[in-house]
């Protein structure tokens, strides 16, 4: 009897919880979706509105970009998911290689002061370029559009990360250098067990940031080295320059907002699991 009541009660607790779930992450983001929905339905249908309401853009884009993502007829005739994959595909490799060159020279730049005091403010001047004006010098170095898309990825998302990781080696406690000292760990055991956990929260601040910049820069990029990807799609869909395209337009920002969604929420995950509860 008594396991009986216990069961029945940690049934109800979890459908408590279910329900508070629901109510409070499910419930609030669909209702102001629908009113979004609704404005932009409304704003569309003035007479002399050119731009097409969300009834109207999966009217559109129905057959093929929703239903058949993965169209192939050659060339830059893609699917949005082929366009996406392309992009997610040099957005993974400059960030990557941003991530480690980032953190590297953050780790060796914070833990020496002199210099630090060298180059930061040649990285304050650098990181203030805008993305797309990178472009240029990276196609007259590469002489190619797909390395010269990576770069412009590499080089806009590695500040936050560089400097993220810098300020991370910058905090570290002088409790924690005295402790390395009393102890006399080696190098090795110093930035194994104490410098780098300790940096680990700022590492990931700046992947967090990093990664939207990339997926923000590749867009960019994509509009003028052409190809395919999800940036060269919107650009030739702009270009043709007819009202349905303005459907394909929007359907891709869709899909550009929804990725770079799950992007940020994919680093934020992995930095639940490896930053420690009480760095949070």
């Amino acid at each position: 009897m008594t396991a009986t009541l216990g069961r029945r009660t940690r049934k109800k607790s979890i459908q408590n919880d279910i329900i508070q779930i629901i109510s409070k992450k499910v419930v609030p983001p669909l209702v102001a979706l629908a009113i979004f929905l609704a404005i932009w339905q409304i704003a569309c249908s003035f007479p002399g509105s050119k731009l097409p309401g969300p009834i109207e853009t999966v009217m559109e884009t129905w057959n093929p970009f929703i239903i058949q993502p993965f169209f192939d007829n050659g060339e830059s005739d893609k699917g949005l998911a082929w366009q996406i994959l392309s992009s997610l595909g040099r957005v993974s490799i400059g960030f990557t290689l941003a991530a480690i060159v980032g953190v590297v020279l953050g780790i060796l730049i914070g833990s020496n002061p002199l210099v630090y005091n060298a180059v930061d403010p040649i990285f304050q001047v650098l990181r203030t370029v805008p993305p797309l004006a990178w472009l240029p010098i990276s196609l007259a170095g590469f002489q190619q559009a797909n390395p010269s898309a990576i770069f412009v990825i590499f080089i806009t998302s590695i500040w936050p990360i560089l400097i993220n990781t810098t300020v991370g080696v910058q905090q570290l406690p002088q409790d924690y250098r005295n402790v390395a000292r009393v102890l006399k760990l080696s190098g090795m055991k110093y930035f194994a067990k104490i410098l780098f956990p300790a940096t680990v929260p700022y590492i990931f601040t700046g992947l967090r940031i990093g990664i939207g910049l990339s997926w923000l820069a590749i867009v960019a990029a994509e509009m003028l080295v052409g190809g395919v990807g999800i940036g060269s799609f919107i650009w030739n869909a702009y270009n043709t320059n007819t009202e349905t395209n303005l459907s394909e337009i929007i359907i891709a920002l869709i899909y550009v907002g929804l990725v770079g969604l799950l992007l940020d929420r994919l680093v934020a995950f992995v930095a639940s699991k490896v930053v420690p509860e009480g760095q949070k």
